[in-house]
């Protein structure tokens, strides 16, 4: 539209600036900026009062419009404002109210409340003057801020205010309010009144108060955080019809860039509790698709039992982190302090203190200055199964962004969608299907925790004078938030892609020789990854040589990872209170065992809810495929394992098993922990002699498959055996 000019303020570029401006570029609107470059001395107007500087940019600008009669301006601010449409509907919108000058209303008297009682009545609507955004012939406008001879902290609504209470003035130039947001939605006062509507491959935002479809919205106010809402959708942000409109707008693609000239991320670990399946976590580390020559690792652990895994870990691949540094918690230094040892040593690779043990300390390229590009943190309590995760966060060119993570089967997440009065979580109502992924794309967030992206230049600028994690009261990752929303640097969250998942902490019982072993409830993906076989799916793919029949109706299949016949024969011979293999077991409701063996019962080690779950998660789904038309229970009394020694108990006599079924586990290797062994079946006369470490047997109990145990000749044998459901 060739008639209308948008005209906005801004001294720097910022995400809430790039916003605006990105909105008016899909409606094709033609904006001029004031103030770009310069030093803002309008004052804290987030605060108090201000804004006169934007005034006198006005002022000066409208001047050169001040002949062109049939000229419309619109001025708006542009940090904190969204175009919902385009200039055809302004400009109709504007000629319907009928008069030369529209500004924006709201329901609060600001700055000076002692002058409410001097505005018109108004029967419907708001009735206060808001100068976030008005509308007008140009000449009108001119004479208007023409008269503007205050300082530039002078508050410039008040200006506007007594120009508009001035019966003369407002006459004169037939100036009106927006009573009912038929234009201008201030949302201070007013987030009740709006909702978010979708209609024909667009979002708008509508006031249910009044029936209409405002085209400009201003975050006027405590409201940023609900713009931010709006704005994720506003106008084509996220649709139902396309999805994400601008996710892949200002992208910055790394494809054809060489590993050398990659951008430099300090890699900020912080391990604050004790959190379970740490090995996995740290190798994880090794797996990033990203250049290690490009990494500069900071590892903060703060939990003693934590050390061996840090230190096994730096065993392993030091070489591949030449410029870590490694803070333990002989440091003593609290989180929020930590966090700020990280984040300082991003900007520059400066010696931070005396007291910390630096890895790199012989380095040379470790000592010079170099400036990071991004700061990448991350916190013990993520799975990070992705390891594309870093890259595809930095081509999103954002100041800040996370993968949006959250626990398995559960809601919580690393991300609130909201905030309640009070500056704690409250939930969204985009939350839940943002988490499920049933919305995917980029949402800009007021509070994102445990793994995050920040570019170097905002910390290096935005945020560099600020004490990013300290605030008495309030946890680091809440004062961060905090600062960076102040700021008004924009946080966001990604689902686009599957990054994977958060890892429960709060039951992980570290007094344990294994405490992993544990975690089936609480983390069963990654308790899965650990410790079942790796083969173990292919038993339902029907592909060969993982379900093997040695003897009639006794199955084979890969069940136990290494790992987990390692810690479970560790964890029995920990415990060590093996029973003597007498037929007199106080174990047992009755007191007597017809034939018994050296074992030790899985509720000894307080290990028997765990046993059954994966019995119910692992075995059944097994026994319903093998045994067709049976549907197990998988409960189990007698959950055991089993010590054979040629020296203790070598062998077990014939006899039925007080099962349905039976499953019996090898915990280590024929061979090389131990000579013969082995299971023969009489009825059949069948033997299985070289048991797979990991593998299970699966047989029936009661009535068909008499067996026996073959003599252990040499060394030890474990295996792992219940009896199900009896």
């Amino acid at each position: 539209m060739e008639n209308l000019l948008v005209i906005t303020a801004a001294t720097e570029e910022t995400d809430g600036f790039r916003r605006f401006m990105r909105t008016a570029r899909e409606f094709n609107y033609k904006v001029q900026v004031l103030g770009l470059g310069e030093d803002w001395r309008g004052g804290d107007v987030a605060r108090t009062v201000g804004g006169g500087q934007k005034v006198r940019w006005l002022k000066k600008e409208l001047l050169k419009h001040s002949e062109e009669a049939e000229l419309v301006i619109m001025f708006v601010d542009s940090y904190d404002v969204v175009l919902a449409a385009g200039p055809g509907e302004l400009l109709a919108k504007f000629s319907r109210l009928g008069h030369r000058v529209v500004f924006s209303a709201e329901g609060f008297c600001w700055p000076d409340q002692r002058l409410a009682s001097k505005y018109p009545q108004v029967h419907s609507g708001k009735r206060y003057l808001n100068s976030g955004g008005f509308i007008g012939f140009a000449a009108d406008l001119s004479a208007i801020v023409q008269q503007w001879t205050l300082k530039d902290d002078d508050d410039d609504q008040l200006f506007y205010t007594r120009i508009y209470l001035d019966r003369n003035q407002r006459n004169k130039f037939n100036i009106t309010l927006d009573h009912r947001s038929q234009i201008f939605q201030n949302l201070n006062g007013a987030i009740d009144e709006v909702v978010l509507k979708f209609e024909k491959g667009r979002a708008r935002v509508r006031n249910v108060a009044y029936d209409t479809l405002p085209v400009v919205i201003h975050g006027n106010g405590p409201t940023k955080l609900q713009l931010n809402y709006l704005g994720n959708y506003v106008p084509t942000a996220w649709t139902y019809e396309n999805g994400c409109g601008v996710c892949d707008i200002d992208l910055r693609l790394f494809d054809d860039t060489p590993d050398e000239q990659m951008p430099l991320v300090h890699l900020a670990v912080f391990i604050e509790h004790p959190t379970p399946f740490m090995e996995e976590f740290l190798e994880r580390l090794t797996t990033l698709n990203y250049p290690h020559s490009r990494l500069r690792l900071f590892i903060h652990n703060n939990v003693v039992y934590h050390e061996q895994h840090i230190q096994n870990f730096w065993l392993r691949h030091k070489n591949l982190f030449p410029n870590a540094l490694l803070v333990g918690p002989e440091e003593n230094l609290e989180e929020n302090q930590a966090r700020t040892m990280a984040i300082k040593w991003c900007p520059h690779l400066s010696p931070l203190s005396h007291h910390v043990s630096w890895v790199c300390k012989n380095n040379e390229a470790c000592r010079k200055d170099l400036d990071c590009e991004f700061f990448f943190s991350l916190d013990s309590d993520v799975a990070l199964t992705n390891p594309d995760t870093l890259r595809i966060l930095m081509e999103e060119n954002k100041s800040v962004i996370a993968p949006m993570l959250s626990k398995h089967g559960k809601l919580w997440s690393n991300f609130w969608g909201a905030l309640s009065p009070e500056g704690f979580y409250s939930r969204s109502e985009d939350y839940i299907e943002i988490v499920q992924a049933k919305r995917v794309g980029l949402w800009n967030v007021p509070y994102i925790s445990q793994v995050y992206l920040v570019k170097g230049s905002v910390l290096r600028s935005k945020l560099s004078h600020l004490n990013l994690f300290v605030d008495q009261g309030m946890d680091p990752d809440m004062v961060f938030c905090k600062n960076v929303r102040d700021q008004g640097v924009f946080m966001f969250v990604s689902n686009r892609d599957e990054f994977g998942r958060l890892v429960a902490s709060s039951n992980f019982n570290t007094s344990r020789l294994h405490p992993d072993m544990w975690q089936i409830f609480d983390n069963p993906l990654d308790w899965r990854e650990k410790y079942i076989h790796e083969n173990y799916s292919k038993i339902f793919e029907d592909q060969d040589g993982f379900v093997e029949q040695p003897c009639p109706d006794v199955y084979w299949f890969p069940a136990f990872s290494e790992k987990m016949c390692d810690q479970l024969v560790e964890t029995m011979e920990d415990y060590g209170v093996w029973s003597g293999g007498s037929h007199k077991d106080e174990r047992l409701s009755g007191g007597y065992e017809n034939v018994p063996t050296v074992d030790i019962h899985m509720n000894q080690i307080g290990f028997e809810k765990e046993w059954l779950k994966f019995l119910k998660d692992y075995i059944a789904p097994v026994t319903e495929k093998l045994y067709p038309g049976y549907f197990p229970k998988a409960q189990a009394i007698m959950n055991f394992v089993v010590r054979y020694r040629p020296d203790e108990q070598p062998s077990l006599r014939p006899h039925h098993d007080s099962s349905t079924f039976t499953i019996n586990i090898a915990l280590n290797r024929k061979g090389v922990d131990y000579e013969g062994g082995g299971c023969r079946f009489l009825r059949y006369d069948c033997k299985v002699e070289s048991p797979r470490k990991g593998w299970s047997f699966m047989h029936p109990g009661r009535l068909t498959h008499y067996h026996e145990g073959l003599p252990t000749t040499r060394g030890t044998r474990y295996i792992m055996v219940s009896f199900v459901d009896p």
